[in-house]
């Protein structure tokens, strides 16, 4: 009887430490259902062969123009301004060399994407182009400097009236948000990173949710099927998938996911 009592206790005492890990936030956030049933355009709703590139206020524009939510990305530059592009390097976008964080934002601002006439926005004008009307997922590119991105950001969002998301691979860009803005809906990105490093690995099945604590949880649609993401989502988060590149695709992810972030086709609305 002792043994087994033990026993039991040892796999009471486990499954306690396992849901306090994995758990999402335990609260229901204000406008976390706009992610219900969202199309959210990928970097806007670019276009390379039109020359509308992504990330680019052309892009949001278009998006708009069809009623979609954009997800978007920011990094901060050398002088501590907020720019929207999505790679930390700047050749496949650009065409030069260097990283975003390496260059000031009059720098950033002599290039052109993928050869058009548009430039790298500011996370200003982007809010200023989209002005509340659909909302925007903002992705939080924080590899080194997540305090201070967070910082720059979160003030200049604390001005704008539309509504919008934060996501991160980065867990400590959550963390941050729990301990300083709780207003703001937050969500962890994730893939099962089968290839990757321990830590990826770990992050991929949902280990750093006790730091993060997620309202959402945005995942690789190809990766649907990883119970730790399906037990996170039972326990409360709300489910995004990245990134549906076919209209098949989507219909599939419809089996796991609550809300659509897509590219490289236009969804069929039902």
């Amino acid at each position: 009887m002792t043994i087994l009592l033990i026993v039991i206790a040892a796999i009471t005492a486990l499954t306690l430490i396992f849901l306090l890990i994995i758990s999402p936030s335990d609260r229901k956030h204000k406008d976390v259902d706009l992610l219900n049933g969202a199309y959210i355009a990928h970097r806007g709703l670019h276009n390379k062969e039109a020359g509308v590139p992504e990330n680019s206020l052309l892009s949001f524009q278009k998006a708009i123009e069809r009623g979609y939510a954009i997800e978007i990305d920011i990094h901060l530059t050398k002088d501590g301004k907020v720019v929207v592009y999505h790679d930390h390097k700047l050749e496949r976008g650009c065409g030069v060399k260097g990283r975003v964080e390496e260059k000031t934002l009059e720098e950033l601002k002599s290039y052109r994407l993928f050869g058009t006439k548009e430039k790298i926005p500011t996370l200003e004008e982007t809010l200023k182009a989209v002005n509340g009307n659909v909302f925007l997922l903002i992705e939080y590119k924080a590899k080194k400097n997540s305090k201070a991105l967070c910082n720059a950001a979160d003030k200049i969002l604390s001005d704008y009236k539309g509504k919008y998301f934060i996501q991160s691979f980065y867990p400590q860009v959550l963390f941050w948000y729990r301990f300083h803005n709780r207003k703001v809906c937050r969500g962890l990105l994730g893939a099962d990173f089968r290839d990757k490093g321990p830590v990826k690995r770990m992050a991929g099945n949902m280990v750093f949710n006790f730091i993060a604590r997620p309202d959402f949880i945005a995942y690789r649609h190809t990766d649907a099927k990883n119970p730790m993401r399906r037990f996170a989502c039972w326990l409360g988060a709300e489910r995004l998938g990245w990134t549906f590149t076919s209209q098949e695709d989507l219909n599939a992810g419809k089996k796991y996911f609550s809300g659509y972030i897509f590219e490289q086709f236009i969804p069929e609305k039902k």
